[in-house]
């Protein structure tokens, strides 16, 4: 993302927080007051997204300076970032700045540790963002996805085809609705389609589907529906992804069944923050 609209993001929160200024510091800190802060870990994570927000710290008048990168693993107490700046300033955009690390940092953390749950039982399959992401955060949590070594999906409605159910009630037929697509998309878009049942999964592969995405089964339908496919000579025509309904605690299962791709909305509505703080670690009188 452009630095400029990321900040304009950042702005915008800060406003939301501070719409008519911090009056707890403007009364009690001179504004010529210049302080040394550091971002520390308070429990263990994967650090993510700090070079987007440090170009735009920096935008801002703050100087940063970076202890860990993205990717890197960060342990309790352990400095991320050390901040330099007008005090008024730091503290204005303290709230803001460890609420969107937090998040960034957990949904990297919970990335990589279902990765390495997959990887342990079935190293080829992917493991997937969705598209539910909080407003306005996209950018940033499909980068944090992706430095927690998961596959970001699609990153808007305008990446690809996806047919849902809602799609097919309304068109009427998993064959008809592919066919549709297959006339007026772009030969540059995949078409995936989502299906609960083996015949649907049968005619979407049948019909052309790049994709299909077996939503809402326990592993064991999974398993029937890709060993059907395989029998009918379909399997290596299509991608399966499955998804609903996938946990920390069941992500393995659905590995062994043999998907291409595991995709979960859990990395992204449920990852759990990262602990952080932000302590002024020197104060300097201008």
């Amino acid at each position: 993302m452009a630095e400029y609209l990321l900040r304009d993001k950042i702005l915008e929160w800060i406003k939301e927080d501070a719409p008519l200024g911090d009056i707890t510091s403007e009364n009690i800190i001179p504004d010529n007051i210049e302080v040394k802060a550091i971002v520390k870990a308070k429990e263990r994570g994967v650090v993510a997204c700090v070079e987007d927000i440090a170009q735009v710290l920096e935008s801002l008048g703050v100087t940063v300076k970076l202890f860990k990168k993205s990717g890197d693993e960060v342990r309790s107490e352990e400095v991320v970032m050390e901040l330099k700046g007008n005090a008024r300033k730091i503290l204005m955009i303290e709230r803001v700045l460890l609420n969107l690390l937090s998040y960034l940092f957990g949904i990297a953390t919970t990335t990589k540790d279902l990765v390495e749950k997959v990887r342990k039982v079935n190293p080829k399959v992917k493991v997937a963002a969705t598209r539910k992401v909080i407003p306005g955060l996209r950018y940033l949590v499909k980068k944090a996805v992706l430095i927690g070594g998961g596959d970001t999906h699609r990153l808007s409605l305008s990446d690809a085809v996806l047919i849902k159910d809602n799609h097919i009630a309304i068109v009427g037929d998993v064959k008809k609705a592919i066919h549709e697509a297959k006339k007026r998309a772009s030969f540059i878009h995949k078409i995936e389609v989502e299906v609960e049942r083996i015949d649907d999964a049968i005619k979407a592969a049948e019909a052309g589907a790049d994709i299909i995405m077996v939503d809402n089964v326990d592993p064991s339908t999974l398993a029937e529906i890709i060993r059907t496919l395989k029998d009918k000579k379909l399997r290596d025509k299509v991608l399966i992804e499955v998804s609903g309904g996938i946990t920390p605690e069941n992500i393995e299962e659905y590995a062994k069944m043999g998907p291409d791709i595991i995709s979960t909305s859990y990395i992204t509505m449920k990852a759990k923050p990262i602990d952080l703080s932000l302590d002024i670690v020197e104060v300097v009188k201008g």
